[in-house]
């Protein structure tokens, strides 16, 4: 969270050297335009749409809400387990949340993800396109220039700390970003791999992976390389985004497996009654609004790579 804020502040700082723009254009900028579609432009939106949208950050939110839910059951004191068997001969104690717990980290969840999505992410990239747009828009050679292109750019359109700015905020971006990754690799070796190592380990693993095809580009190809790698894995996010959310949005729509309750437990060799069971699934509204996000994006996504394909890109 101080990561993000630290990235907020940056761009605040950032908003408050440009002059001469007026509100008007601003907002103007958020309405649908052919620009979308010219040049870059599906590019460029595809990557701020992996950028913004991490196709792990699902898996982490998943992870998250997990551990939520057994800190309330056990401050209500609603905490209980029933055992399953497993492969082997022992039983394994299985953890099944309350009702009450279930609705209050989906209303806590809920909360959180609209907030930092229409706050957070929402500020941070309009200022990177107001910024951008304001202070580089009239300058020829902001069209090739890289990531040190812009910093010397910004140094000398907007004002001499402009471009330490935008790097810090770069720094800070990035190491919340492979914190992120880190935790969500973590969570898909625990739950899907049940893999543990020793976090320490963990992160060299995972630092090492994310920075050696940085430093292997950076070698072989210099800082024109590192920019277009930069541009081009928020491109695969974006590309893997439809294939990740597509499962999600299919069970949570599905009635047979979005239901609380309704299994009968064993406690003290005495049969439990079953609990009444509640249908959570999405609202038929919310599962029609999913299918067309998707749809959007997975149709952005196609037309990306058959541009790619065709070298127009």
């Amino acid at each position: 969270m101080c990561l993000v804020l630290g990235v907020v502040i940056c761009f605040c700082i950032q908003l408050s050297y440009i002059q001469g723009t007026g509100i008007g254009e601003v907002f103007k900028g958020y309405l649908p335009s052919s620009a979308v579609v010219e040049g870059e432009g599906v590019y460029l939106s595809c990557g701020i749409l992996g950028a913004t949208v991490m196709p792990h950050s699902l898996y982490l939110g998943s992870g998250m809400v997990q551990s939520r839910l057994r800190h309330f059951d056990r401050k209500a004191g609603n905490l209980c387990t029933t055992s399953a068997t497993t492969t082997g001969d022992s039983d394994k104690a299985v953890y099944r949340p309350s009702l009450a717990a279930i609705h209050s980290c989906l209303t806590h969840s809920t909360v959180e993800v609209a907030l930092s999505l229409f706050t957070f992410a929402l500020f941070v990239n309009s200022a990177i396109l107001i910024v951008s747009g304001a202070s580089l828009s009239s300058d020829s050679s902001a069209g090739s220039a890289d990531l040190f292109g812009i910093h010397n750019l910004l140094s000398r359109t907007l004002a001499p700390a402009a471009g330490t700015i935008f790097a810090l905020a770069l720094l800070l971006s990035g190491t919340s970003a492979g914190i992120v990754c880190t935790i969500a690799g973590q969570m898909l070796s625990e739950g899907a791999l049940n893999w543990t190592v020793a976090p320490w380990l963990r992160r060299l693993i995972t630092r090492s992976i994310s920075i050696t095809p940085s430093i292997i580009i950076a070698g072989a190809v210099g800082k024109d390389g590192l920019s277009a790698a930069l541009n081009g894995t928020q491109v695969a996010l974006s590309v893997a985004l439809p294939f990740v959310s597509a499962p999600l949005i299919y069970f949570t729509c599905r009635e047979k497996y979005m239901v609380v309750g309704g299994s009968q437990s064993r406690e003290d060799n005495e049969l439990q009654p079953a609990p009444e069971r509640v249908q959570m699934k999405n609202h038929w509204v919310v599962a029609v609004f999913a299918v067309l996000v998707w749809l959007v994006i997975a149709v952005m996504n196609t037309a990306l790579l058959v541009l790619v394909g065709m070298g127009k890109v």
